[in-house]
């Protein structure tokens, strides 16, 4: 049964899309630990990121240093932190997580957006991007 991500790579499942390449998508996180919390994964379907092969693992890398430049951009922000955990869902996801206190790191508290704030949210950074 396909996970979650590969049900949004498909189409299936709507996601407020950052960036995306053949083999990369990178799109907000609907339970946010802070305003721009993005995942980048791969579009493979693939559960443990160290079980990727070396050149997808790197391309992966690179994909998501970019997003995390173009969030740090436009979210206030002392830095963007970068998790993999993978618990979750069993499909490898990279957290990009803007930072200003560690408590946003610990994946306890949660912020919320309605559609509208996302799509903002989603809209700025992807701006960023192409800049």
């Amino acid at each position: 049964m396909p996970s979650i991500f590969s049900r949004i790579v498909a189409g299936e499942i709507p996601c407020y899309r950052i960036a995306e390449t053949d083999d990369f998508l990178a799109f907000l996180d609907v339970n946010p630990n802070a305003k721009g919390h993005t995942l980048c994964i791969p579009k493979i379907e693939s559960d443990k990121i160290f079980e990727l092969e070396e050149d997808t693992y790197m391309a992966l890398m690179r994909f998501s240093r970019k997003v995390a430049q173009a969030i740090e951009k436009v979210i206030p922000c002392k830095r963007v932190g970068m998790a993999v955990v993978g618990l979750e869902v069993p499909h490898v996801h990279v957290h990009l997580i803007p930072l200003n206190h560690m408590d946003e790191f610990r994946f306890q508290q949660k912020v919320s957006f309605d559609a509208a704030a996302f799509e903002e949210i989603a809209a700025s950074i992807r701006h960023a991007l192409a800049q």
